[in-house]
């Protein structure tokens, strides 16, 4: 096999684009002018305020932790400056910012930069589709730089290098006039919105080739008068009256367009022959195999069409799909070969709350519950109210025969939604477990040399990533159904991703208790933080440990541990009060942890170990310790702790700094020099990066968060 790739692409690119959803900058990053150097000390504001607008002043006592300030006087205020703090003091304001560049108004806590009312700055126009970097307009003195004058929803920003960054964004160009609405009526009612769907389709000689109806509210291209229309239902033959009127013009680009512009969009990628998974497409034929994992790899895309400050955006991002090879049944078989006694148990155990998907229609449903009783030779209703068993069912309906006839059923139950009228909400869908597979990975299955392979299948480097999305725009180009389909409501696609200007903030000063630093380029101290001592330290001297006596190996490794690596970070761990469970149940470990809180009076810390890939028991000690009796806790999991010395001193490092933080202690700082302000950060790592499927995928900025934000 290949050595594994890198997970980051080398060059001097990497770092500017990282965690823009795979997409970097195009142009090589700036070359850094070399070490950063301290801040002087006279200055009263830290780098990263420097060049907003806040001009240098002096203070009456430095601002923030560690805040350098040594009250030296600066130059007076001219006049202008001077008539603009005497406006600011009339009107009451906690801060005035001095102008330069771009002038900053900060309204007292919390306001709002001013803007006239009515009125929006313009936007810049967007560089044109091509595989140059934009360029940068060279201020001149009669006109501000492009720093100062902040586009439409956008800020200025005049801090840091600026980098050319691609987004995984289309700008769609909007060529028609108008998109009309209609109102739609049957009389007498039809409630089938299936019959609906094909009367209308009969009524082409008015309505025109191109509709979108969703049965009851159309829209069309064209503008036509109102008409009453005349149909046959198929069913009885009974004649029906169409009615069609007119409701509303809508602009093309208009909110109320979008989503239509979306079920458009869907039929563009089934005309590329993709097979629609949940809300995604993906190409099967184009999977990658992993014979000895029994796993399957989709390239696969996630489309939607929005609305940006800049106008409507399809937002496209290059993802991927794990499938298992082997069925539902297969791993229920390789349960029972392995537990016969406890089958059901683990079966429930391991399948209870999985994804699984059915291929013949590639349909995905999480595992509610598992159906004992009923096997493929039961029988249920169809709509149309005759009953089928399922094995007569496949048969029929999917040419598929079922081998294993005594096989139970998997119970999914699809959450409340607001049915049309005349359909009925599906209380239960019974899956047959031969013809349905898991998705993504189970905690059972990982292991690191897997994710290693499964890793290297999917990561992309930004320039792959970059051609995965041109290719997808090339083939809707080149197929002449699919660019006709968008032609039809005058929606055109750029050739090229959209391009703007990212910008490379300089790293900030980490603040210890006895010593600064500026971290790396990799944006990362876990090192310094481990050997040096906090801003504030918690000692814990009266904390619970439990584990199930199994791990009792585990327990004295761990806190053998934590007591010769405390000593480094200023903290004092005392003797737990250590407790043995007999089993790893859920119910023993509640017990247990109720039975310990109730009979001590005072409890800083409650520790647990717990077996590899139990969420269940984890979620349970969390709720119980976060909800119903309030504990700081902290829950381990045994196999983090196994391995060789190194990998379990970095563990329990960094266990010790989390637990110093739920206690309340503080482990490094920032320079912030305005009062009264929060910081909220969010680390945003890219779908198309796990291996497993991500519980919330965000839409992607145009200069990203890193992960160690």
């Amino acid at each position: 096999m290949d050595p594994p790739r890198p997970f980051r692409p080398p060059g001097p690119a990497a770092p500017a684009a990282r965690g823009l959803r795979g997409l970097a900058g195009f142009s090589p990053r700036p070359p850094s002018p070399g070490p950063a150097q301290p801040r002087a000390a006279s200055s009263p504001f830290p780098a990263l305020f420097r060049g907003l607008g806040l001009d240098e002043r002096p203070l009456e006592r430095p601002l923030g932790r560690g805040g350098a300030g040594d009250r030296k006087a600066v130059a007076p205020p001219g006049p202008v400056q001077r008539q603009q703090q005497q406006q600011e003091e009339d009107k009451g304001a906690a801060l005035a910012a001095l102008p330069t560049r771009g002038q900053i108004l900060w309204k007292g806590r919390g306001g709002a930069l001013p803007t006239q009312p009515g009125r929006a700055a313009a936007a810049p126009a967007p560089c044109p589709p091509s595989p140059q970097p934009c360029p940068t307009p060279v201020p001149t003195p009669e006109s501000p730089s492009a720093a100062a004058r902040p586009t439409q929803g956008t800020k200025a920003v005049a801090k840091g290098a600026t980098v050319p960054v691609g987004l995984n964004f289309v700008k769609i160009h909007c060529q028609n006039e108008a998109v009309y609405q209609y109102h739609v009526t049957f009389s007498p009612e039809v409630e089938c919105k299936a019959a609906r769907f094909a009367m209308l389709k009969e009524q082409r000689a008015v309505t025109g080739d191109v509709m979108a109806f969703d049965g009851s509210i159309l829209f069309l291209p064209i503008q036509i008068p109102k008409v009453s229309l005349k149909a046959q239902r198929n069913s009885d033959g009974e004649e029906i009256f169409i009615s069609i009127q007119m409701t509303k013009v809508l602009q093309p680009s208009s909110d109320l367009c979008i989503p239509f512009y979306n079920v458009v969009f869907r039929r563009v990628m089934k005309i590329l022959n993709m097979s629609l998974v949940g809300r995604n497409f993906f190409e099967p034929a184009q999977a990658t195999t992993l014979q000895k994992y029994s796993l399957h790899i989709w390239p696969g895309y996630a489309v939607s069409i929005g609305r940006k400050d800049g106008g409507l955006f399809l937002m496209v991002d290059a993802i991927h799909k794990i499938i298992r090879s082997e069925s539902v049944l297969s791993v229920m078989q390789t349960i029972h070969s392995q537990s016969q006694r406890t089958f059901q148990d683990e079966c429930t155990k391991q399948l209870v709350g999985s994804v699984v998907m059915t291929r013949y229609n590639n349909r995905t449903y999480r595992v509610d519950d598992i159906d004992w009783d009923k096997t493929p030779k039961d029988t249920f209703t169809l709509a149309s109210g005759q009953e089928i068993t399922f094995v007569d069912y496949y048969s029929k309906t999917h040419g598929i025969t079922i081998r294993e006839l005594d096989q139970p059923l998997l119970v999914h139950k699809p959450k409340e939604k607001q049915m049309p009228a005349g359909r009925r909400q599906l209380k239960m869908v019974l899956l047959v477990p031969e013809l349905t597979f898991l998705t993504g990975l189970s905690d059972l299955r990982k292991n690191s040399r897997m994710l290693k392979e499964v890793t290297w299948e999917m990561i992309q480097s930004p320039q792959q990533h970059y051609q995965r999305l041109t290719h997808l725009l090339r083939r809707i180009r080149d197929t002449p159904d699919a660019s006709r389909e968008l032609e039809h409501w005058g929606l055109v696609l750029d050739t090229d991703i959209y391009r703007t200007q990212g910008r490379i903030l300089p790293v900030e000063r980490i603040n210890l208790r006895h010593r600064s630093f500026l971290p790396a380029e990799e944006l990362g101290w876990h090192r310094e933080v481990t050997k040096e001592v906090p801003i504030a330290v918690i000692s814990i001297n009266s904390w619970l440990l439990i584990y199930p006596k199994r791990l009792q190996h585990l327990a004295k490794d761990l806190l053998a541990a934590m007591r010769s690596n405390c000593g480094a970070m200023g903290m004092q761990v005392g003797q737990p009060t250590v407790q043995e469970l007999r089993d790893d149940r859920i119910e023993t470990y509640i017990r247990a942890i109720q039975s310990s809180l109730g009979s001590q009076d005072k409890v800083q810390l409650l520790l647990c170990i717990i077996p590899g890939g139990r969420d269940d028991v984890y979620g349970a000690i969390k709720k119980l310790c976060c909800v119903q009796t309030p504990v700081p806790s902290q829950v381990i999991n045994a196999q983090s702790l196994m391995g060789h010395p190194g990998k379990i001193r970095s563990v329990v490092q960094k266990v010790l700094l989390q637990i110093n933080c739920k206690l309340g202690g503080q482990l490094w700082g920032v320079d912030i020099p305005l009062k009264q302000l929060m910081v909220v950060a969010m680390a945003i790592v890219p779908k198309s990066h796990l291996p497993f499927p991500a519980p919330l995928s965000l839409n992607p900025t145009s200069v990203p968060l890193s992960r160690s934000s």
